[in-house]
């Protein structure tokens, strides 16, 4: 690649980069405007006041507290478990016949379009009969179905691109299912890894819509749950709102920062299976 060609990429890189983090700082410092005023007609990069009490004033008013805790307590289960039988359906429809892989995957295919409405009265129903209704259990049994049809597709894909004669050859030599599954498999699809931990534990902190139907007891809500609950308490106290939002936001931000270095090894992982 030229140098020309080289700053082109890296000013396009930084456009993009600054379009998608002003929006988290523009509620940044919407965050941190007077309690109840309306929003500045104009833009402001950081107010002249600064109110740092209103993220105090959030766990003030609400619970906050407990349900960040109970939305913890729910990614700590659905992120290991969505990762476990994810990987292993994955790696399981990589390994089977060729015509039999295409008919899983036109199944999981049309499981994925199938919009979530349609299961919720089915889930509900399910639940009640297992006695898993007003308990995080409710919450975190997706997970052992794979949370989503989407997961066990990006575990198919990069399993599929890793040449099989490295499974065979461990079959060979003995190696159980399991054994080739945990050693040769995982170790070479980390980035997909990464990014079924981070999709996960993004898809269950910011679930609005299960603890809703599934959680009567509102010392089990969920963050999402506080979250609206300070909107019917004020819907134009924008400062107190934009507090909220960020305080939801910062750990999925820290999960990414934390893994996003194992993102590199799928470029370095393709180049070495094309010089092969």
């Amino acid at each position: 690649m030229s140098r020309r060609r080289l700053w082109v990429y890296h000013l396009v890189a930084v456009i993009c980069s600054i379009g998608l983090v002003l929006p988290l700082y523009w509620a940044f410092v919407a965050s941190l405007g007077v309690s109840g005023a309306p929003p500045s007609p104009s833009i402001s990069w950081f107010p002249t006041n600064p109110q740092w009490q209103n993220y105090n004033a959030v766990f003030q008013l609400i619970p906050m507290g407990r349900y960040l805790t109970n939305s913890l307590f729910v990614v700590m289960w659905a992120v290991p478990l969505t990762f476990l039988t994810a990987s292993l359906a994955g790696f399981s429809m990589a390994q089977l016949p060729a015509k039999l892989q295409k008919r899983l995957l036109t199944f999981t295919i049309v499981w994925l379009i199938i919009p979530n409405t349609a299961v919720w009265l089915f889930r509900f129903q399910l639940y009640q009969w297992l006695g898993l209704l007003d308990s995080h259990g409710a919450l975190i049994a997706p997970a052992l179905a794979a949370s989503s049809p989407l997961f066990v597709l990006l575990y198919y894909w990069s399993f599929r691109s890793i040449p099989q004669e490295l499974f065979e050859a461990a079959q060979i030599d003995g190696g159980s299912a399991w054994l080739v599954w945990r050693r040769i498999g995982l170790p070479m699809v980390k980035p997909t890894t990464m990014a079924v931990i981070v999709l996960t534990f993004v898809f269950y902190w910011s679930d609005f819509v299960s603890p809703t139907l599934y959680l009567n007891d509102m010392q089990k809500y969920t963050a999402p749950i506080g979250l609206q609950f300070l909107l019917q308490m004020d819907r134009v106290n924008w400062p107190i709102l934009m507090a909220a939002a960020i305080i939801m936001i910062v750990p999925v931000l820290l999960l990414f920062l934390v893994l996003q270095r194992f993102f590199w090894h799928q470029t370095t992982l393709a180049r070495l299976f094309d010089k092969n």
